[in-house]
């Protein structure tokens, strides 16, 4: 069989896209590719579609092992392509969003029910042909069940306290999963309706919005696109400020992380630490950017803040109080035997399952993939700083905590190397106001790899798609849980902590 090199070098190749190719295929060259994924010799990065007289397909995919990375895309005349989930289970769900949103069939596919449209739009396929919306609807299947002595609980979508909107459909013997069964887009936002035209200052504060926890990934992602597409050349302060921004990301959301999870295992006191030392990031964060979150600061072509000698001096003094206080408590949640008991062993996703569908971050990680694009594309100024991406194989709620420990671990240090290493210079280049292109961008957000494709035309958005690792995350959880007790989805739901307003969009 052809590898993915030889098929992308049979397609017409998109010399405006960059920086990675992008080639339009055949029918017929894009099932090899979706064979290469189902073989394993490539990983799904994001399958996507757009508008058009008749609609295209696009599918990022990287070799295994390697950072060769490639877009095929399929036009189809005929609104319909070939399904790349009938022989790869991760592209289902993109297939079922591209259904909703475009109306663009996959041929093939076992399972053709909607995703992202819940029936509540008043039209069909909203990015495509725009049809009136049916008077009646059926309602929506859930997957058959059998066997004796089964029970069925439904879950949300409305939870309780503060939580994102998403329903689960377990079915149950006695207190055992025997299979959970997601339903999810209630936090749909029309994020791809809102970037097609916007300006590119519009485009980078949408992209900022998609998930919260996240801002600064996803800006990240958004800028690499536009710079690839654009051609720009950012300033190296501003890739350092950017790399500080992320690092205090992934801190604060680690920190939060680790307690939650403690607390769904009813251990308070690790949450109530923990919510403190986050706390501390945000209040550092504030200070150095203006911005607890850091929304809207970094923006394509730089930074829109820069970090003064004050903030500095700030930032100093919450390393030296993590340093202090995060060793106690992961000693404390390492040597309490009742924590342990809930936490190992529990919610294990097997090593073979992260690999198929391309798990990054700690779901990743803690399963065995070594993945991270801060490593595997060395984009700046990771390439000039030393860090290492903690592995584990286990691939249960313990791992998954360890991983999140052992990254906190990592990202005191690269904050230490940013801080002593930061240039001089400006921190943001002027974009050309007319500009054309198209790009691919990605970064290493706290939940793994987030991806942005964009296309401009005279300066503005022409369409821009948008993936959060959770497109890959959440189906781990529904093979996680099964044979775990109901009582125990809470902790394996949040050790995931998978975003609903980012897979929704």
């Amino acid at each position: 069989m052809a590898s993915l090199t030889e098929i992308a070098a049979q397609g017409r190749r998109i010399e405006a896209h960059r920086p990675w190719p992008r080639v339009v295929v055949t029918a017929d060259a894009w099932r090899a590719v979706a064979g290469e994924l189902a073989a394993g010799r490539a990983t799904l990065l994001g399958l996507w579609a757009e508008a058009g007289a008749s609609g295209a397909v696009h599918m990022a995919v990287i070799g295994q092992d390697t950072s060769d990375i490639a877009v095929v895309s399929l036009e189809c005349p005929e609104r319909k392509f070939p399904s790349v989930g009938a022989r790869h289970p991760p592209a289902i769900r993109l297939e079922r969003a591209i259904q909703s949103l475009y109306g663009l069939e996959p041929i093939g596919a076992a399972d053709t029910r909607p995703w992202l449209d819940l029936g509540f739009w008043d039209v069909q396929f909203p990015l495509g042909a725009k049809l009136p919306a049916p008077a009646t609807r059926p309602g929506y299947d859930f997957l058959p069940v059998e066997g004796e002595n089964l029970h069925r609980i439904p879950v949300g979508p409305v939870h309780a306290g503060i939580i994102e909107p998403g329903h689960f459909r377990f079915t149950c013997s006695g207190e055992t999963v025997a299979r959970l069964e997601q339903r999810l887009g209630y936090a749909h936002k029309g994020i791809a309706g809102l970037m097609a035209g916007a300006s590119l200052e519009r485009g980078a504060r949408l992209a900022a919005r998609i998930s919260g926890d996240s801002t600064v990934a996803y800006s990240i992602a958004f800028a690499h696109a536009v710079e690839a597409a654009l051609k720009i050349e950012v300033p190296p302060r501003a890739r350092y400020l950017r790399a500080l921004m992320a690092e205090l990301e992934r801190l604060a959301n680690h920190f939060g992380d680790i307690g939650a999870i403690c607390n769904d295992a009813s251990f308070a006191i690790m949450h109530t630490h923990c919510g403190l030392l986050r706390e501390q990031v945000l209040r550092a964060a504030d200070a150095c950017c203006g911005h607890r979150l850091m929304m809207d600061r970094v923006i394509p072509g730089g930074v829109a803040a820069d970090v003064g000698r004050d903030a500095t001096a700030i930032l100093r003094e919450a390393l030296k109080i993590f340093r202090q206080r995060f060793p106690r408590l992961v000693e404390l949640y390492d040597n309490t035997a009742s924590l342990q008991d809930r936490t190992v062993s529990t919610g294990i996703v097997r090593a073979d399952h992260a690999r198929k569908f391309g798990a990054s971050g700690y779901v990743g990680r803690a399963s065995g993939r070594n993945f991270d694009v801060r490593k595997a594309l060395c984009y700046a100024p990771y390439d000039e700083l030393e860090f290492a991406v903690p592995v584990l194989s286990d691939g249960d709620v313990n791992a998954r905590i360890w991983i999140r420990i052992r990254e906190v671990e990592q990202s005191l240090s690269l904050v230490d190397q940013i801080i002593a290493r930061m240039p001089d210079g400006p921190i943001a280049r002027a974009i050309e106001p007319a500009g054309n292109g198209e790009g691919l961008g990605l970064a290493e957000g706290f939940r793994g790899d987030v991806l942005a494709a964009v296309r401009i035309e005279q300066g503005r958005v022409a369409h821009c798609h948008l993936r959060d690792p959770s497109w890959f995350q959440w189906p781990l959880l529904e093979a996680a849980i099964e044979g775990n007790i109901v009582a125990d989805f809470p902790l394996c739901n949040k050790s995931f902590n998978c975003s609903y307003s980012g897979h929704d969009i």
